[in-house]
């Protein structure tokens, strides 16, 4: 499972991530660095939250296995 980061510069200087095949992980920072930082912690608050739901997140298997 691999997302796609959309950085972008504002006008105002500030700098703006959005992880689109995640609703809602979108994020501002100071830093270039800061806005990567924080979208990727919401990305995956969004997916443990999903999961917790028992929604279902594509390519989540890759990474765990149940043992029988």
């Amino acid at each position: 499972m691999n997302f796609i980061i959309e950085i972008e510069k504002e006008d105002d200087g500030r700098w703006i991530c959005e992880i689109p095949e995640i609703p809602g992980a979108m994020a501002y920072g100071r830093t270039r660095n800061e806005a990567i930082s924080k979208t990727q912690s919401l990305a995956l608050r969004i997916l443990a939250d999903r999961i917790e739901h028992g929604e279902n997140v594509p390519g989540i298997e890759t990474f765990f296995s149940v043992a029988a």
